[in-house]
């Protein structure tokens, strides 16, 4: 792949949106062609996966949600983001397999290595070479996030259920510490575009 791949993950509320929005911004000032994206989502295909995963009101299984995102991210690939690599885009994407890894995998109790595994096999290669991970404290970015917004489906989990997101964020962190990089969210979003910017002009 010519272009560069950067993924953002984070628990609800930590900032993704508007840190992706400002480093696309900035990236283009410095001249490189940017694509921002998000998961689910993307695609046509994905955008419906989107909406039945975030607003559907009767219980879903844990296998099913997984193989929905799943189903948007092989899609989002093909389509968006395996292009725009190729074409030499750096491509800022708001979660990717980590997001699947802690979500499902820890919090939905599937297991983070099999979820790893089945994430790998649908991604087929294609991976972030760098991931930024804002940590924040659950009850501060669901505050956060329900200032903002009605809470969707996710966002409603009970706090046991976020907390076991961020344990599993940790625990990513811990291990891949090349690739995964925490930035704290509870700094001021200038100081978080700073250190983000940092990481990226390190690897780009």
């Amino acid at each position: 792949m010519r272009g560069f791949f950067i993924s953002f993950e984070g628990g609800e509320g930590a900032g993704k949106t508007t840190l992706i929005e400002e480093m696309a911004r900035q990236l283009s000032k410095e001249g490189h062609h940017v694509l921002k994206t998000r998961e689910p989502g993307g695609t046509k295909l994905g955008e419906h996966i989107r909406a039945i995963l975030l607003q559907h009101t009767e219980p879903v299984s844990a296998y099913a949600e997984l193989s929905l995102f799943l189903a948007s991210r092989a899609q989002h690939i093909m389509e968006v983001i395996g292009p725009a690599l190729e074409a030499g885009k750096i491509v800022l994407c708001d979660r990717f397999n980590d997001s699947s890894v802690a979500y499902q995998g820890a919090a939905r109790g599937l297991g983070m290595e099999q979820v790893s595994a089945f994430c790998k096999f649908i991604s087929q290669g294609v991976e972030p070479q760098l991931t930024l991970y804002l940590d924040l404290d659950p009850r501060i970015g669901l505050a956060r996030a329900a200032k903002e917004r009605k809470q969707d489906r996710i966002e409603a989990e009970t706090i046991m259920f976020h907390e076991k997101i961020r344990e599993a964020y940790l625990e990513i962190h811990r291990a891949e510490r090349h690739r995964f990089h925490l930035i704290d969210a509870n700094l001021p979003p200038a100081k978080v575009f700073e250190e983000a910017m940092k990481l990226v002009h390190q690897h780009v």
